[in-house]
């Protein structure tokens, strides 16, 4: 059983993916990109393209369309005040047609697409109903102060979990961005607020993809992110 999971589907002109970065978490994204007029693909590691982010009870609602149990279904997001409208619905007339709309992106999937997309989404569904509705506590052992990058660069690590012999319960919260670099030690993420920051390893608490294309959730330590002004969940 992985931990990760992502599919796109593609048409001449509109893709849509469906990614889940870690069973633990209770969301899920949809991305929609567009081929530009040269040709090339919108790349969200740019800002470009469109995603939103589904909670457990909007993975339902989508299911309840992909099943064919209800004929369409649409919600709006709101995100840093912008309101998003995502709908699935059903071609009239052509029951192996359904057309997913994400604000100004449409896509039309066929029947073997959706039935693709109908069985990862259930799978996805029940990994997080069993492992993303428990309770979870990060645990550290003993970390020197600092980790060296690139044999030049120092980047500073929780001096209150140093030169401890016992584990320690720290607070750890989520922050979506893409991996720009790796070193041994870090990664280098730009962040969705637009700030891009080494992070130690160490400190990052989730298992990530390392797909630079990929706009993904990291589970960090609450007090680095504080320390460096970043905006997290």
């Amino acid at each position: 059983m992985t931990n990760t999971h992502s599919q796109s589907f593609f048409g001449q002109s509109t893709g849509l993916t469906i990614q889940s970065s870690s069973k633990t978490e209770p969301f899920i994204f949809l991305k929609c990109i567009k081929k530009k007029g040269d040709g090339t693909w919108e790349k969200p590691s740019k800002n470009e393209g469109k995603t939103v982010k589904c909670n457990l009870d909007e993975i339902v609602m989508i299911l309840q369309v992909l099943k064919r149990k209800t004929k369409s279904w649409s919600s709006y997001h709101d995100f840093n005040n912008v309101k998003t409208q995502i709908s699935f619905q059903w071609e009239e007339g052509k029951e192996e047609k359904i057309w997913i709309n994400i604000g100004n992106y449409s896509k039309m999937m066929n029947f073997a697409q959706v039935e693709i997309f109908r069985l990862l989404l259930e799978h996805i569904l029940k990994e997080k109903i069993k492992y993303a509705t428990s309770s979870r506590i990060s645990v550290v052992k003993d970390k020197s102060k600092k980790i060296e990058i690139n044999n030049a660069t120092d980047i500073e690590v929780n001096p209150d979990i140093s030169n401890k012999k016992n584990s320690k319960i720290i607070e750890t919260s989520q922050i979506e961005g893409n991996i720009e670099a790796e070193t041994k030690n870090a990664l280098l993420i730009n962040f969705n607020n637009g700030n891009e920051i080494w992070i130690p390893k160490s400190i990052i608490r989730s298992q990530n993809n390392l797909n630079k294309d990929l706009t993904q959730t990291f589970l960090i330590d609450t007090w680095f992110l504080k320390k460096n002004n970043l905006s997290y969940i």
